[in-house]
């Protein structure tokens, strides 16, 4: 707890570690690999078609293994297995390149229909990536095992038969129920509603991660003043930050004796040169060093970036608005969980986004989104785009109105200006005989009516 100079109250600051901290992020260095590897649709494939390649080399070298299924399953000879392993590792081929073809209709109905920045979500989609990777693992056995079979037959061992082919009509039963499953989920995948909820539930884990209920709100605080000799560190690439590993700079500030300021929130594109950084007092580090723990990737992701996910769902709810598409509903849908989010934000304490070192000195100081960007976020381009619709005028009025009785009296400004910006947008944009039911919050979205 440190006292605050303007007012003498106290508050919880970050220290490094996890020290008291409700607020500290768990290693981001582990954070990037596992967001890496999830994104990745290579993934979970490659380890069913590993695990695959492991498992046909065990039934071809194992004889325990082959007396086992002597007496179940395939009794043929190894020639009749290898057309079999042959059919088999032919028809997977065929298979693979069918649900590869089918995934990318699913990308670009969801790019065109819905935002590009939703396509993350199905590149994401473990259960894909499964069905993708069990089509993988059969295939890849066929094969090893046509190769195996090969090497029974020179050392005259065709006990390997019955075994082998065995799994492999198993692996093909598999494949055959989750090209059924693959079918039907794909199905409720593009639809309005499931790429909608899909965003929601990652942006709801991110909450949970990066605005935990545990914290104290700060009452009374001010940041610290920064003096001292200013240097301003520049990018050394161009990239969005994608996350901040605040412990390792606040290692780096005590090692220089200094305070780190960064610039940009999270989620915020750099350029190559822009300033990142500014260094005050003791001896600025060099910015090869800071950006060791400033993650720049290509494009946000999530594990730290909550507005990104209320971002997706803006882009959504823009997109269905937009003359080309005209479809309020899924507008509608967008709002149900935005209000969903900002319910589970409205209560939460805003961390401070500064960090201390063990001895309680402020090491770091960076910006964090607040509910005053997260309320706008929410309403402010929806309303706009959203002017024409009576369905969204009455579905925002009754989103507005759920926040107001749920959120503490100090964040009812930032929606009180919402609303007041939602009257004068039905004033201007619809008759005055309109006006009143355009005003009557609605959850459902009816847009019109009782």
């Amino acid at each position: 707890m440190s006292p605050d100079p303007s007012t003498g109250t106290t508050y919880d600051l970050a220290v490094p570690d996890g020290q008291g901290n409700p607020f500290e992020q768990r290693d981001l260095r582990l954070q990037r690999i596992r967001d890496r590897l999830r994104n990745a649709f290579w993934f979970i494939p490659s380890v069913f078609g590993l695990g695959a390649l492991l498992l046909a080399i065990l039934v071809g070298r194992v004889e325990a293994l082959h007396r086992l299924a002597d007496d179940v399953g395939y009794l043929g000879d190894l020639d009749t297995a290898r057309l079999v392993m042959t059919t088999v590792a032919a028809a997977m081929l065929t298979f693979m390149g069918l649900v590869f073809s089918i995934t990318i209709v699913a990308l670009q109905l969801a790019s065109a229909q819905f935002s590009p920045r939703v396509l993350r979500a199905f590149l994401r989609d473990r259960r894909t990536q499964s069905v993708l990777g069990i089509f993988l693992a059969t295939f890849v056995y066929a094969l090893v095992i046509i190769a195996e079979l090969g090497i029974a037959g020179r050392n005259d061992q065709p006990d390997i038969a019955p075994m082998a082919v065995s799994i492999c009509f198993l692996l093909v039963a598999t494949s055959l129920a989750a090209f059924v499953y693959y079918l039907h989920h794909i199905g409720l995948s593009i639809r309005a509603v499931g790429v909608i909820e899909a965003v929601a539930h990652e942006t709801r884990k991110a909450i949970e991660d990066n605005y935990p209920r545990t914290g104290r709100r700060l009452r009374g605080f001010e940041p610290p003043d920064l003096d001292g000799t200013v240097t301003v560190l520049r990018s050394p690439r161009a990239g969005a930050i994608a996350a901040v590993e605040t412990d390792g700079l606040v290692r780096l500030a005590v090692e220089h004796d200094c305070v780190l300021r960064l610039l940009h929130p999270v989620g915020s594109f750099v350029s190559e040169g822009a300033a990142l950084f500014e260094s005050y007092s003791g001896t600025p580090p060099k910015v090869e060093h800071l950006v060791r723990w400033v993650d720049l990737d290509t494009t946000r992701t999530m594990y730290q970036d909550v507005a990104f996910g209320f971002r997706q769902l803006v882009d959504i709810a823009e997109r269905a608005l937009s003359p080309a598409i005209n479809d309020p509903t899924t507008a509608v849908q967008a709002l149900d969980r935005i209000t969903d989010l900002l319910h589970r934000l409205a209560d939460r304490p805003q961390p401070p986004g500064i960090y201390l070192d063990e001895q309680g000195q402020v090491r770091l100081v960076r910006p964090i989104p607040d509910w005053d960007d997260f309320v706008e976020l929410a309403f402010e381009e929806i309303r706009w785009y959203g002017a024409n619709s009576i369905q969204v005028s009455r579905r925002l009025e009754s989103a507005i109105e759920e926040l107001l009785e749920i959120a503490p009296p100090e964040r009812h400004p930032p929606l009180e200006r919402q609303r007041q910006l939602l009257e004068e947008s039905i004033r201007q944009h619809f008759p005055a005989d309109i006006q009143v039911r355009a005003r009557r919050p609605d959850a459902l979205g009816l847009g019109g009516g009782s």
